[in-house]
């Protein structure tokens, strides 16, 4: 494994992103499997929040499917290192912030949200929407 990988696997370990999604992938009823560049995939989550083909907290990718394309698996792989930049659990209320943000200006929790932009809304599957005042204008 690339060594940007392993050293992004020990911060989301030590600012204990990685443990809560182990807990949650616990609770969810999850099967954990290695995955790429240093990722835990966790399939079949048995909760249907939050809404989304996948989600990842530290470095647990967790979903209620059985398989994950590749693409999905590298939007993912973005997410993991944003909670190593964000310093673990502060990541939640800054997506928070971003995913409400979203919704105010073009109504979809992700099309404008920075952090599934810099993660690739085309990779996570998510639509570009237009901005509320932009939506009438042709």
């Amino acid at each position: 494994m690339d060594r940007r990988f392993r050293f992004r696997r020990a911060v989301n370990y030590v600012n204990l992103a990685t443990p809560l999604g182990l807990l949650i992938s616990v609770v969810g009823g999850a099967t954990r499997r290695p995955g790429p560049k240093g990722l835990i995939l966790a399939y079949g989550y048995r909760y249907r929040f939050p809404v989304a083909g996948a989600f990842t907290v530290g470095n647990v990718v967790l979903t209620r499917h059985d398989s994950l394309n590749d693409r999905l698996i590298e939007h993912e792989c973005r997410h993991a290192t944003q909670w190593a930049w964000c310093v673990g659990l502060p990541m939640l209320p800054l997506y928070l912030l971003a995913m409400l943000g979203s919704v105010v200006v073009c109504g979809h929790q992700a099309s404008y949200n920075v952090f599934e932009r810099l993660a690739g809304l085309d990779d996570g599957g998510y639509p570009h929407a237009p901005l509320r005042w932009r939506k009438g204008r042709h």
